[in-house]
């Protein structure tokens, strides 16, 4: 995964296969209830709590934005790559990491180890980001439901499509299918085993899908296939690069098991992982095993009851459909910067780009968040801090009139915040600011109907005629606001 620009669900049903057939497919009724080690096909017991009757694919792109360096310059290929930005190379092509090159690793180590390493300037996110997004369009082709992560990973929802594709089995009469890429642990797929067939489908869908971003984008990848979001995740880095895994309802806590620690977990974090150490927790048995009442104690139930149910690899968790992005960000790292006036340059820089993108996005954003990273020599990438605010109404109303009428205000704010997590009288030093859009709102729409349609027309050009327009068209019917909507309106105008 590149770096980033970071409802209790109701209890799942189990698919149990029904005698009459390996494809028999019926499930319990909703609201029925798993019995705890409830059997497979196969005799395996599975996990309860799982959500067997969902397919979820994870695709990850390899070395992403390098790719999307080498489909702009072929020339690149065979040649040892890596993205850089600032001091930082933050990712790398195969090529160079045959001869030992690191995401991360810093530009003049990489130098040293690799003299020949080609160095492309990574700081402009504007190709990955457009190149991401057709990607994820490309998925949605399969399913509706695909959620993003980050630039270059996605999850999709492909049960109805599996559904389908099963049915169309049935009809056919047909009880061959093979799997495509690896099964997690080798493990036999029993196509007497109805769960078993569903995620033998759900890896050609992976497959199909890989094979399309590839022929379309240029792009490749990796999918893991599994049922549900964190274990398909999981599983989705077991073979590298460019190759696909499906995990089998009996070998999910094979894969739990075999994370060296917590920390591995995806949706446990930095900080919950070091509130866990000092509980005496490092491995996944560890979590599994610790008392749930000391553990709610400690973390709250709800945080406690979610982590453990993660040590074994259950997440009920849905694919929501990302849609337009929540919010807009920019960010840029650098050694030290150590005073207000350069604090204020930086703010200013960032702010020029995402005004460009939020012009371009259409919606104003109602939230600002700053972020900054104290220099820090034993925790260098998690001494982040953020803080928050309303956008007032009189700046969001700014928006889109000019870049340098809202900058100003926006500075004033982003300097507010910063003055609450910095004492600017004593010395500080930062590596990293980070600003941030969000509570993103589309303007009203002008519909005919509304009082917005009828005050932005042409004629009469009066604030009068413009209010007996609206008058008018309540009289005969042909505007919806509600005469109580339209006193108040009025009421608003004429103060």
């Amino acid at each position: 995964m590149e770096l980033p620009e970071e409802e209790e669900p109701e209890e799942p049903d189990w698919l149990c296969p029904e005698p009459s057939g390996p494809w028999s497919h019926a499930a319990p009724a909703r609201g029925s209830s798993a019995t705890p080690g409830a059997q497979s096909g196969n005799g395996k017991t599975v996990p309860s709590g799982s959500t067997a009757h969902r397919v979820i694919v994870h695709t990850d792109l390899d070395c992403f934005y390098a790719q999307v360096e080498m489909i702009r310059n072929p020339e690149l290929r065979d040649r040892p790559l890596g993205v850089q930005q600032k001091y930082l190379v933050v990712t790398c092509n195969y090529e160079a990491r045959k001869l030992g090159i690191q995401k991360l690793m810093s530009v003049r180590d990489a130098k040293e180890k690799c003299p020949e390493l080609v160095l492309v300037n990574g700081e402009d996110l504007t190709q990955y980001r457009e190149m991401s997004y057709k990607v994820t369009e490309l998925l949605e082709e399969f399913s509706p439901l695909v959620e993003r992560l980050g630039f270059d990973e996605n999850f999709v929802d492909i049960t109805e499509l599996v559904e389908k594709r099963l049915a169309q089995l049935q009809r056919d009469g047909c009880s061959k299918v093979s799997v495509s890429g690896h099964v997690y642990n080798n493990q036999t797929v029993n196509l007497h085993d109805v769960m078993h067939i569903r995620f033998v489908i759900g890896s050609q869908i992976a497959a199909e899908m890989r094979e399309a971003m590839y022929n379309r984008l240029g792009l490749t990848g990796c999918a893991g296939v599994a049922s549900n979001k964190l274990l398909s995740k999981l599983v989705s880095g077991t073979f590298k690069p460019n190759q696909q895994t499906v995990l089998l309802p009996e070998s999910c806590q094979d894969l739990v098991g075999s994370l060296d620690h917590i920390r591995k977990v995806p949706g446990i974090g930095y900080k919950t992982t070091k509130r866990l150490e000092l509980l005496g927790l490092s491995s996944v048995r560890d979590l599994q095993t610790f008392s749930p009442v000391i553990l709610e104690k400690e973390l709250g139930v709800s945080i406690a009851q979610h982590i453990q149910k993660l040590s074994y690899g259950e997440d009920d968790s849905p694919v929501a459909s990302s849609g337009p992005p929540q919010s807009l960000s920019d960010e840029d790292s650098f050694k030290k910067c150590s005073s207000e006036v350069e604090v204020k340059k930086k703010m200013e820089e960032l702010l020029a780009n995402l005004l460009d993108r939020i012009s371009k996005d259409g919606r104003k954003p109602h939230t600002i968040r700053l972020t900054i990273r104290k220099f820090s020599s034993t925790n260098k990438w998690f001494s982040r801090e953020s803080r928050q605010c309303p956008i007032p109404s009189h700046v969001v109303q700014k928006f889109g009139t000019g870049t340098y009428d809202v900058v100003a205000p926006l500075v004033g704010i982003l300097m507010k915040l910063f003055r609450k997590m910095i004492k600017v009288e004593m010395p500080f030093h930062l590596t990293l600011l980070s600003v941030c859009f969000s509570n993103l709102k589309a303007l009203p729409s002008l519909a005919k109907g509304s009082i917005g349609f009828y005050l932005t027309r042409s004629s009469p050009p009066s604030s009068a005629g413009k209010l007996n327009n609206i008058f008018y068209a309540v009289e005969n019917g042909r505007c919806s606001t509600r005469p109580s909507e339209l006193l108040q309106f009025c009421t608003r105008r004429k103060n």
